[in-house]
């Protein structure tokens, strides 16, 4: 049964001012605070289970335990998105992570015997993922004009990174002040203050939602369809799933803090801000001296220099060069990030975005969680150190293999240039 159609509101004249549209403020906002809440939840998960088993493996079931609900919903997610309000959609994934969260300061009191519980909980925060990223990245068009859109994409990539620093660092400071209590009831708090905050945000742009046709599986195969038939878009959304997946670091960080560097909790939240670090600068230079030509290729320098960056931080032994090597790998990842979202957003129609959004949110869920799950394993089979060097070789093979495999993707010059032919 299909919601029925709601009028949207006819959107005024434009104003100078990206932050001057009715709604887009309190949007931002409530970005903020919901990555705050996930970025604090994932030190404190990951030092919690690290702690309590002191085995590498553990912390790869974090990942998995996230991926899987992601993988086995990303059609209902995608299809719903499309169908009915995203907002209201949004609101309520991020309402189920505030419950998670609230799991999460009870399971902190039971020792080892909570592990199993976190475990699940995780599952439960999984499902929410799997509608709450589809729905954010369907909803920003619908906020601002297109013609504000690329501007809005990066003020939004400026504030979430920024609120990328701030969590991981919080998180640290108040697992070391208050354990997981403390730590897990400001998370719950985060994801309130955000539902509060965008369910107020008004939908002035965008296609209002017509008659469903087709089944699930129909609406959702026109999606994979129209992915498949835009090599730029595939190849994006690809290129950093494969990237990521075989070569990032993250999830190996908590061991990085303990056995190689020697730092505690503090010191991991360093180590976890430290891309965001690198990444809100790269997003200051862009947002003063934004670029629009040689993008695919731009991309592919920017994706092997992240890889190279992780080679160095797999290598080092010194806390101060590891943060710098994860600057770099950070600042090379917001040009990347930038370019990628910039092309499918310009590349899919309003009534298709949460289809496609559920398709890309799967596959960075694939290179982040599923990609924790490849670096837990790789460490407790080589070493923490030899799986961390694997991983930026196999980043730099994908580069590679990218550039040859889709040359569409590597010879794209304007991001106008991925926009459909009706567009």
């Amino acid at each position: 049964m299909t919601a029925p159609p709601s009028p949207l509101a006819a959107p005024d004249a434009e104003p100078a001012s990206v932050y001057r549209h009715s709604g887009f403020v309190a949007f931002l906002i409530a970005r903020v605070v919901a990555v705050v809440a996930t970025q604090v939840q994932a030190v404190v998960v990951a030092w919690q289970v690290y702690d309590l088993t002191r085995e590498p493996l553990a912390l790869a079931y974090v990942g998995l335990a996230q991926f899987l609900p992601m993988l086995c919903l990303l059609l209902p997610a995608g299809d719903l998105i499309d169908r009915f309000a995203r907002k209201r959609i949004l609101a309520l994934a991020w309402a189920v992570g505030g419950v998670c969260s609230a799991l999460l300061w009870w399971l902190s009191g039971h020792g080892a015997s909570g592990v199993a519980g976190i475990y699940a909980v995780l599952v439960l925060y999984g499902c929410s993922r799997a509608f709450s990223g589809p729905a954010m990245q369907s909803l920003l068009p619908q906020i601002v004009p297109r013609g504000h859109l690329a501007q809005a994409m990066a003020a939004n990539s400026m504030l979430m990174r920024v609120a990328s620093i701030g969590g991981p660092l919080l998180g640290g400071l108040l697992y070391a002040l208050g354990g997981g209590e403390l730590t897990y009831a400001m998370c719950c708090a985060c994801f309130a203050l955000g539902v509060a905050l965008v369910l107020r945000v008004p939908v002035a742009h965008g296609t209002a939602p017509g008659p469903t046709q087709g089944t699930m599986w129909q609406r959702f195969g026109a999606g994979i369809g129209f992915i498949r038939s835009r090599p730029i878009i595939l190849g994006t959304i690809s290129l950093d799933l494969f990237a990521v997946l075989l070569g990032g670091v993250v999830a190996l960080l908590p061991i990085y803090a303990q056995e190689v560097l020697h730092v505690g909790p503090a010191g991991l939240g360093a180590l976890r801000s430290a891309m965001a670090v690198g990444e809100v600068g790269a997003g200051l230079y862009l947002s003063m001296r934004p670029f629009n030509r040689h993008v695919g290729r731009t991309m592919f320098i920017a994706v092997a220099v992240f890889g190279v960056a992780n080679l160095v931080f797999a290598l080092s032994h010194w806390f101060w060069l590891s943060f710098a090597a994860l600057m770099v790998a950070g600042a090379a990842d917001m040009v990347s990030v930038y370019i990628r979202g910039a092309l499918v957003q310009f590349s899919t129609p309003d009534t298709m975005r949460g289809r496609v959004n559920a398709v890309n949110m799967l596959f960075i869920g694939s290179s982040n969680e599923l990609g924790e799950f490849r670096a837990g394993t790789s460490a407790a089979w080589l070493g923490v150190v030899p799986a961390a060097v694997v991983g930026g070789l196999c980043t730099l093979g994908v580069v590679g293999g990218w550039m040859w495999a889709f040359k569409t993707l590597r010879t794209v010059d304007r991001f106008e240039e991925a926009a459909p032919a009706s567009s």
